[in-house]
């Protein structure tokens, strides 16, 4: 494979966006919206509920959130999606009332939402458990308050942030999750009116204003499809150079790939990566940013079983998210699961082609650049779990040579 390839917006950003429109009563227009399918749900959510979206073009979106809502999320399509909990704060602070299923994603996203609640609860809001669903209720509206995660949560963070950024008061938000992602978020809402500082530390600290207007965002870069793009070179020893990123924000992955044998350059807004004549082994460890990132270990262990040696991956993010290894196995890596959260990579091995089901969406990818480097053909079922987070990512792979097609939808 060779050429460049672009970095579409950040799904993990477009959905945090989207739900803080709902936080003015004002006209909001998103740039670079990912046609990712967790996206679109969300955007079905968005229309369910009341909320006019405009298709303004070139992945261009208008939000107007509705003058009332009847407080009920939709019990069909909030269980597909995990990050609909992101819609709570602005919906509870415009409304006073909103009644959640449980949210849903793949496997991974069938979490607790314990301190989502406790959040919640910090702030002033009442919570019910009725009927299947979580009733949500803040008639007197919300109160600023200080709140300590008992563990770093990005989703958390920031959900927590856009309830607060109306709240009565101020809120000081401790253990609050660091990834660019919030920061961004964070300088958004302040460019409409919100009061937010520390957004990109551990310690963030909110004081409620009135009202947001509306305004314009544009979707960040994705620095997981960045950094997966990264690796899926670096795996399939191609020359690729990937466009429209902040390679800033990859400099664990970038230091990794380095020690492995892998050579890059980086610029402004890209990063190439050249074929490695020698892969080595090296050992993973995930980590809250700016550590190695929980998203990108699915692929740099598919890399890892093509390097020379035995390397450590260990998970500490996600209890299962290394369960995907024995579907690697199947292909033909040398993979021993020690615990669900470590797992020893033995390489190099040849991989051969077969029919695997993509798990998960980080998961899914990792097959996708295990079948690119596997002699044979791997056929890939479940694609959904890759389409959520991942643009046309056969049409974008195929355009830089890789042998790539979409059999069905």
């Amino acid at each position: 494979m060779s050429g460049t390839i672009a970095v579409r917006g950040a799904k993990n950003h477009a959905l945090k966006i989207i739900p803080a429109a709902f936080l003015s009563q004002e006209k909001t227009i998103i740039s670079n919206v990912p046609q990712v399918e967790d996206v679109l749900r969300m955007l079905e959510i968005v229309k369910s509920l009341g909320g006019q979206i405009e298709n303004k073009g070139n992945n261009t979106i208008s939000i107007l959130p509705p003058k009332k809502f009847n407080g009920q999320l939709s019990r069909k399509l909030v269980p597909k999606l995990r990050a609909s909990l992101v819609l709570l704060g602005p919906l509870l602070v415009r409304y006073k009332k909103v009644s959640l299923p449980h949210p849903g994603g793949c496997n991974l996203g069938k979490r607790p939402i314990n301190f989502f609640i406790d959040g919640f609860k910090a702030l002033g809001a009442k919570v019910e458990y009725k009927k299947d669903a979580y009733i949500f209720s803040a008639n007197k509206g919300l109160k600023g308050t200080k709140f300590i995660f008992p563990h770093i949560s990005v989703t958390g963070t920031e959900t927590i942030m856009l309830a607060a950024v109306l709240a009565k008061g101020k809120t000081i938000l401790i253990n609050a999750a660091c990834e660019p992602e919030i920061k961004e978020l964070a300088d958004y809402l302040n460019s409409v009116g919100a009061k937010i500082k520390g957004a990109g530390t551990h310690t963030i600290e909110i004081d409620g204003v009135k009202a947001l207007s509306g305004g314009k965002v544009k979707v960040m870069p994705d620095r997981i499809e960045a950094g997966s793009f990264t690796i899926l070179a670096a795996a399939t020893k191609s020359h690729l150079k990937i466009i429209d990123c902040h390679p800033e924000q990859l400099d664990v992955l970038l230091k990794i790939l380095e020690a492995i044998g892998v050579k890059t350059k980086t610029g402004k807004n890209y990063i190439e990566v050249f074929p490695a004549k020698k892969l080595l082994a090296h050992d993973i460890i995930t980590h809250e940013y700016p550590g190695f990132a929980t998203d990108l270990q699915a692929p740099m262990t598919v890399l890892l079983t093509q390097a020379h040696g035995q390397s450590v991956v260990r998970e500490t993010i996600y209890e299962g998210r290394l369960f995907y290894t024995d579907i690697l196995n199947g292909l033909g890596a040398k993979i021993s699961l020690l615990t669900p959260f470590r797992a020893l990579v033995h390489g190099p091995t040849p991989l051969k082609g077969k029919e695997v089901v993509s798990p998960d969406i980080r998961a899914g990818i990792a097959m996708v650049i295990a079948g690119l480097i596997a002699v044979g053909t791997t056929e890939i079922n479940n694609i959904y779990q890759i389409d959520r987070g991942y643009e046309e990512i056969d049409k974008r792979l195929a355009a830089v040579g890789a042998k790539i097609k979409r059999i069905h939808s």
